[in-house]
């Protein structure tokens, strides 16, 4: 088989495409390809027929620093570029939070797929805001959560918490 030298790399014919290579502290990385390629759609789902009640109990908020731009109960700031930021003044409320998550679980607001016992999204409505939680511990119950833009909501999140 013949090969061609990109930039340090042994690269077959067929593999070689425009803009497959991109720089990346000074060397030619090949460039990795999205790990989403549609848009997430976001909908709630019917949950499973096991009592929401005692699930919502089992469920911890951990937060994550990924979303935060000040420090907080989940470590130092690490806000990533495409994140979206929290509100400063959650940055401390731990407690709340976990509130939040668990009436969300109550209420019916989550979203599939479940990752054993518990499902992957959940959505909390706060006045004009909705958070999304996100399983980040299947076998815990562990959540992280950050604001959705209004776009973003799932499509059902008003006949849920009404429009107000």
């Amino acid at each position: 088989m013949r090969f061609i030298n990109v930039r340090g790399y042994q690269l077959r014919p067929y593999d070689v495409v425009i803009n497959s290579i991109t720089q990346r502290k000074g060397r030619a990385t090949p460039m990795r390809s999205p790990s989403r390629r549609r848009p997430l759609r976001r909908s709630v789902a019917v949950p499973p027929p096991d009592n929401l009640d005692s699930l919502a109990d089992r469920v911890t908020y951990v937060g994550s620093p990924e979303h935060k731009d000040v420090s907080s109960f989940a470590g130092p700031p690490r806000l990533r570029y495409d994140a979206s930021r929290c509100p400063r003044n959650l940055a401390v409320e731990r407690e709340q939070l976990r509130d939040w998550l668990q009436t969300a679980i109550r209420k019916g607001a989550v979203g599939q797929p479940w990752e054993g016992e518990f499902p992957r999204y959940v959505w909390y409505k706060h006045e004009q805001v909705v958070f999304e939680g996100r399983l980040v511990n299947r076998t815990q119950g562990a959540y992280k959560s950050y604001p959705l833009a209004e776009d973003e909501w799932p499509d059902s999140i008003e006949r849920i918490y009404g429009t107000a």
